[in-house]
């Protein structure tokens, strides 16, 4: 992986050039694919948006109880977050402002304090220091707040949803996700209920570039082709007709959406699948409790339709699987995925069965789509990395109409989020294809929501 990633800057080194070729006029729009392989532009990207972007971290259903804590890297770097005896949230660096050890070495657990393993520094669920071996070889006080655990320099929450951001500057989270939160909404709304993390996770790698996850995460134009297997052979041995249960034709009852700051959505009608099938009872009567509790047009949004929604940077809801995926890279072609199961808290047991079946029926390492999907990125990566002869890949479709749902204008938005974030310049009236009627829901710190400060 390393001479291939010396060999592409021998031959391509396009990280002083805007990386997007972006023409409305001529309804074009292509990524420079230097975007996936040069160590400079993954440079600049963890400067200019993982360290300025918020972050999503953890659901504060994870840690439940007093001493609950939970050790996880978010944005390439190692955290600790633990609920403390009054029950708030904290997280903190997982280091030790000692020598740096990390101080945390399980995954999750429950404790009443931390103690570091290289030197003995004790630390209590607030950060503190609580106990010092030889105490008295130190000067001032033991007690010190800069020996005490490191504090992330933000963090905040929505509906459950554990943010942080490395910017102590950034604008707030509810500003950050602007008219996202109104598709977060159906998407923990669709039980009725609160939602909560099922225990355990998928944890995977990919060689391939991050942003290509990304894309294919937001991208229906691929799915029945791609995942031919899933939907020509998978489904009909269920019983479901094949190519019926997601229609991403032209015609289709679903669209493609920018959203502020980067953020996009892609929305399809789901008419049938296997989980209506195997659990059409349940769902039913469901369906029934939101319409009562939310009126029949917006249970009809919850629940007809299927969505993928990108907050940027790296953060994926995929509705039809209940799933919520985190993408981080260590290299230029090589990235880490984690994904989790989000369901309602007080659903029947045999319900959260079926949904965690259907969930896993598909994606992680041993699904029907998850490996397909890995493959075709990694085919891509290939290409990029032994030099093809195309410099460009081209995400144009759907920039001279009205975007349906398997257009690309999502991406289109992902990506002039990603250039303007690059340049560090100010941020624009739209990230979608041409500029809205109205400025009114416009954040009104504008480019400091787009990872700068409040100046």
């Amino acid at each position: 992986m390393i001479e291939e990633t010396k060999t592409i800057q021998v031959m391509r080194k396009p990280s002083s050039q805007r990386m997007v070729d972006d023409d409305a006029q001529a309804g074009s729009f292509r990524v420079n694919r230097g975007a996936f392989v040069d160590e400079e532009v993954l440079k600049r990207e963890r400067d200019a948006i993982f360290d300025r972007c918020w972050l999503y971290a953890m659901h504060e259903s994870e840690l439940s109880q007093a001493g609950d804590y939970l050790a996880r890297k978010v944005g390439g770097k190692p955290l600790l977050f633990v609920r403390d005896r009054v029950g708030t949230l904290n997280g903190f660096f997982n280091a030790c402002p000692h020598r740096g050890m990390t101080v945390c070495r399980e995954k999750s657990g429950s404790a009443r304090t931390f103690t570091c393993f290289y030197h003995g520094w004790t630390f209590d669920l607030q950060g503190k220091l609580v106990a010092l071996p030889d105490a008295a070889g130190y000067a001032g006080k033991p007690d010190a707040p800069e020996k005490g655990l490191k504090h992330v320099p933000r963090m905040e929450i929505y509906r459950g949803l554990v943010f942080i951001n490395f910017d102590a500057d950034a604008c707030s989270l509810q500003e950050y996700l602007g008219n996202a939160m109104e598709y977060i909404d159906l998407m923990l709304d669709f039980g009725g209920d609160e939602v909560e993390i099922a225990p355990g996770q998928q944890r995977y790698s990919i060689r391939s570039n991050w942003k290509l996850l990304v894309e294919n995460s937001i991208d229906v134009y691929h799915a029945h082709s791609t995942h031919n297997r899933y939907f020509n052979k998978f489904l009909p041995d269920m019983g479901l007709p094949a190519r019926t249960w997601l229609n991403v034709s032209d015609q289709a009852p679903g669209r493609a959406i920018a959203l502020d700051n980067g953020h996009a959505v892609a929305e399809t009608m789901v008419r049938s699948g296997p989980l209506l099938k195997t659990a059409a009872e349940e769902l039913g009567e469901v369906r029934r409790k939101l319409v009562e509790k939310f009126g029949e047009e917006r249970a009809s949004r919850i629940a007809d339709y299927g969505r993928n929604l990108l907050i940027f940077p790296n953060l994926l809801f995929i509705s039809t699987w209940r799933t919520i995926r985190t993408i981080y890279p260590t290299a230029p072609g090589y990235m880490e995925v984690d994904a989790w199961a989000f369901l309602p808290k007080n659903e029947s047991s045999h319900l959260k069965k079926l949904r965690m079946d259907n969930f896993i029926s598909f994606l992680g390492p041993a699904g029907f789509g998850t490996p397909d999907d890995v493959s075709g990125l990694e085919s891509c990566q290939r290409g990029f990395f032994e030099g093809a002869d195309t410099l460009w890949s081209d995400i144009s479709r759907g920039m001279h109409r009205d975007p349906v749902a398997s257009d690309e204008l999502q991406m289109r938005a992902f990506w002039r989020r990603w250039q303007t974030m690059l340049d560090g310049g100010p941020a624009p009236d739209t990230y979608g294809d041409t500029p809205p009627n109205s400025q009114a829901d416009a954040c009104e710190h504008g480019a400091a929501c787009n990872g700068g400060n409040h100046e």
